[in-house]
């Protein structure tokens, strides 16, 4: 009778997890595949239809507004007000995807900013695992895109980003466009940021002297020369994404999620990632249930 007993609190205890692990799982599920889209505020009525059917929204998706206000609360501190401009024209539209395919962008009409520089921004702000369309009804140079990726990623998931990683992804955007200008190839200038970022987990410094020593070594090893202006802005860039205690190592698993171009490679062992992180789980809950087994059978 007791070794029925202790059974009977066994499978209540299997029926509780499960019915536990499984209402999460659907919930995060529901909005795979969901696209989220915002468009600037200023565009007119004829914009905002020709974006909406070059995006291939379809009916009924949410749609959401940028400000050039919002704009300027982002980069006003990273670039001049004349820069920004007085409308907000830069749209996006932003689709989840399954847990571990990393971020995907694609843009049209941007000059300024590449589609991996919007994707290393856009994982220092905290968004994964995404597909990203950034356009413009003309040419714009592309700057207040994340702007409207983050409030549609925002949207798509319910969570608030932190209003700090925000401010330093949006400077992150600026100082490699500024880098890229200056080398004159915006994909090396992704390749010297995320090094800089690997650089700060790992060696955690902690002045000035400390950070530009970083900058320094980073330039030295891409073989990169850069004006004092630009090596300060970026010690002060550096700093900031430090104060942000970012988790490198979910951080770097997004960057070796890319399905992007930045090593014109993709790593075999992405590919293998999400089936790892499923069966990690599945180990877990079946070595709990092991354990509460042996617990209570003994």
């Amino acid at each position: 009778m007791r070794t029925f007993n202790k059974i009977n609190l066994f499978i209540l205890f299997v029926i509780t997890t499960f019915v536990i692990i499984i209402p999460t799982y659907a919930s995060a599920d529901a909005i795979i595949g969901e696209p989220v889209v915002t468009l600037g505020k200023d565009l007119t009525g004829t914009q905002q239809d020709a974006i909406l059917e070059e995006m291939q929204v379809p009916a009924g998706v949410k749609i959401i507004e940028v400000t050039n206000e919002e704009e300027h609360q982002y980069l006003g501190q990273y670039i001049s007000r004349a820069t920004i401009g007085t409308k907000a024209i830069s749209s996006a539209k932003i689709t989840l995807t399954d847990s571990g395919t990393g971020i995907s962008v694609k843009t049209n009409n941007i000059t300024d900013i590449t589609e991996n520089m919007y994707s290393n921004a856009a994982i220092t702000a905290g968004i994964k695992d995404a597909d990203i369309y950034v356009t413009a009804p003309f040419r714009v140079s592309g700057t207040a895109g994340l702007t409207g990726i983050i409030k549609a990623f925002e949207t798509a998931t319910g969570k608030k980003i932190d209003e700090n990683q925000k401010q330093v992804a949006n400077e992150e955007i600026v100082r490699t466009s500024d880098v890229a200008k200056e080398i004159g190839d915006p994909n090396k200038a992704v390749q010297f940021m995320n090094s800089i970022k690997e650089k700060i987990a790992t060696e955690n410094p902690q002045t000035p002297e400390e950070h530009k020593d970083i900058i320094i070594n980073v330039a030295n090893e891409f073989n990169i020369n850069l004006n004092q202006k630009t090596i300060d802005q970026l010690v002060k860039f550096s700093q900031n994404y430090s104060s942000l205690n970012i988790d490198w190592d979910q951080l770097k698993s997004q960057l070796e999620s890319f399905r992007g171009n930045i090593n014109n490679t993709l790593n075999s062992e992405q590919t293998q990632g999400i089936i790892d992180k499923i069966l990690d789980g599945l180990r877990g809950i079946l070595q709990v249930i092991s354990n509460k087994l042996s617990e209570l059978l003994h």
